[in-house]
């Protein structure tokens, strides 16, 4: 345990209190400040050399720091470390962690308090006294360390932690963003904005919808509804999807296709979200780090996951500044090579198009079918068509089919799987069990069995694809992390330059602006363009070396310096 470690939290007095750690992680040192000064203390030892801050939650105490323009390089996020532990199939001896269940509460959002440090509990429910950080984390380090892959679930727990300050970072920072180019796409798509009725061309695209049906009352945004409208019209579908519609030969299913997109274009990321969401040139979406169960980050506020291709044109740097963007080409196929360790795969994705590389050896006859079958083998669709191709896969590649078939198979016994660093997938639930336990009876109806089958098959393919898409999600969480450091190493502009609207932290210097699972955006000056384009081709390097090892596989970029984030 490093002698550096300064553990965050309330004192019993209402202030705040700094417990400093020496090298055998028992208490040195404490100090009680001011709640109002805690800003100022943590922004002088941040100045006085390397340290990691333990806290119970970075989404409540770091988005303060960041308003009042103080950044860490360091961060241990007890609340989502808890999580990981306590599910972590290596994790044996817990030294009491999974019985501290206070910690189990999900995050908040930042409280908006007149205080830079909230007293008490978090709105989480997460305990936020000092004394109850430092029992937590003594649990966590004991509980790492006594595991069965210390090394794996420590990298983890650190990435994690990194990750929490990176999503608030983003927040805090924003993605630059032209009000006037989104406005003048919403014109040029959807008509003029109409105070009280739909923009012109909805309504005269719901018009020739309702012509095209024989039907002027015809209720367009309700499904049942829309679906009755249609049959009667002689359009038997099942549903209203595009690909369903676009598989018939009717008048009404151009203009009805044209209408849905326009509408969800008006409704997602209308002039009402452009209102919600974006002030003073930066849209700030509420990022939830580890969201979803395999580690992905998710978005409570904006849609961030979600911004349409049209819309990037609004993503747009602020004068003197750039753009710089990057996505990795087939990340998950690539993670899966490496996990597997499967040097066919990797060859097949060495420096080229990982699909392309898969024709090549001869797997399957196209592009096309690569990608499907490869897809197939990752999420499940082992029917149809992709069906068809996977043994294809496995006689060619037959350390990567087996790893996911594996997992597969363990999911679908009931079992768990972890990911490269030992993220743990939940436990079958009780019902779950329940339905296997019946259908396994010899008494249990067909009725049973189908269902106890089907449900098996589900779980299946639910582990089948959370030990990639998790190893994938730790793999880009060490990209960021990596990414983080090398952007602070840069020089500042000076004020004149700034970036205001980035706010205190961010004006001056390159930083990230957004991060979608696979895909960053970073903001920088002009002359440092350049530059922070080698940090994130390296970062991706450095980010395949921690977790692979030599292991031969790379991760290429479609990387793009520009004024706005659209994709070529």
């Amino acid at each position: 345990m490093p002698s550096d470690t300064v553990v965050v939290g309330s004192a019993p007095s209402g202030r705040a209190s700094l417990i400093e750690l020496d090298a055998d992680g028992a208490p040195s040192r404490t100090v009680e400040i001011d709640a109002e000064a805690l800003a100022s203390a943590v922004s002088l030892r941040e100045a006085g050399g390397d340290v990691r801050w333990v806290w119970a939650d970075s989404t409540t105490v770091y988005s303060r720091l960041l308003t009042a323009g103080v950044r860490v390089a360091r961060a241990w996020d007890l609340r989502l470390v808890h999580a990981i532990l306590r599910d972590a199939a290596a994790v044996r001896d817990d030294h009491g962690l999974r019985a501290a269940t206070a910690w189990d509460a999900a995050t908040s959002a930042p409280a908006g308090g007149d205080t830079l440090f909230e007293l008490g509990e978090s709105a989480s429910g997460i305990p936020e006294s000092a004394d109850a950080a430092l029992a937590e984390y003594r649990r966590q380090v004991s509980a790492i360390g006594s595991s069965t892959n210390p090394g794996a679930l420590r990298l983890l727990c650190a990435a994690e932690s990194a990750g929490a300050l990176i999503a608030e970072e983003l927040h805090a920072a924003g993605v630059p963003w032209s009000r006037a180019a989104h406005e003048a796409l919403l014109e040029e798509e959807l008509g003029a904005r109409r105070g009280g009725g739909l923009p012109t061309r909805i309504e005269q695209a719901a018009t020739t919808v309702r012509a095209a049906l024989g039907d002027p009352a015809a209720s367009l945004d309700s499904q049942p509804r829309l679906l009755r409208s249609l049959h009667r019209a002689g359009l038997l579908v099942q549903s209203t999807s595009r690909w369903e519609l676009a598989e018939h030969d009717h008048p009404v299913v151009h203009p009805l296709i044209s209408y849905k997109k326009l509408m969800r274009l008006y409704t997602a990321n209308g002039w009402a979200w452009l209102d919600e969401w974006v002030r003073a040139d930066r849209f700030r979406p509420v990022y939830v780090a580890a969201g979803v169960v395999t580690g992905r980050w998710a978005s409570s506020g904006g849609g961030a996951l979600q911004i349409p291709r049209a819309l990037r044109t609004a993503v747009r740097a602020d004068p003197g500044w750039t753009l710089v963007t990057a996505d990795v080409a087939q990340l998950e196929p690539r993670v899966l090579a490496a996990m597997a360790r499967d040097t066919a795969l990797a060859e097949a994705a060495s420096g080229r198009d990982l699909y392309a590389g898969i024709v090549e050896r001869g797997a399957v006859g196209s592009r096309a079918e690569a990608k499907l079958a490869m897809l197939g083998a990752m999420y499940g669709a082992t029917t149809g068509e992709s069906g068809r191709l996977l043994p294809r896969l496995r006689r060619t590649f037959p350390r990567a089919m087996q790893l996911v078939d594996d997992a597969a198979r363990t999911g679908e016994e009931g079992g768990v799987v972890h990911t490269w660093l030992g993220r743990t997938s939940p436990t079958a639930g009780d019902s779950w069990r329940d339905l296997q336990s019946r259908a396994s009876d010899a008494a249990a109806s067909g009725i049973d069995e189908t269902r106890a089958r089907r449900s098996a098959r589900d779980r299946g393919r639910f582990t089948r694809n959370y030990v990639v898409q998790g190893t994938a999600a730790e793999w880009a969480l060490a990209w960021l992390a990596d990414l983080r450091s090398r952007l602070a190493r840069l020089p500042e502009v000076d004020a004149a330059r700034a970036a205001a609207a980035s706010g205190p932290v961010f004006a001056r210097s390159p930083h990230l602006a957004f991060f979608l699972h696979d895909e960053i955006v970073v903001h920088t000056p002009l002359e440092h363009a350049e530059a922070v384009a080698d940090a994130v081709r390296e970062s991706a390097a450095s980010a395949g070396r921690l977790l692979f090892g030599t292991f031969p596989i790379d991760f290429p970029l479609d990387l793009r310096i520009g004024e706005t984030a659209e994709k070529g």
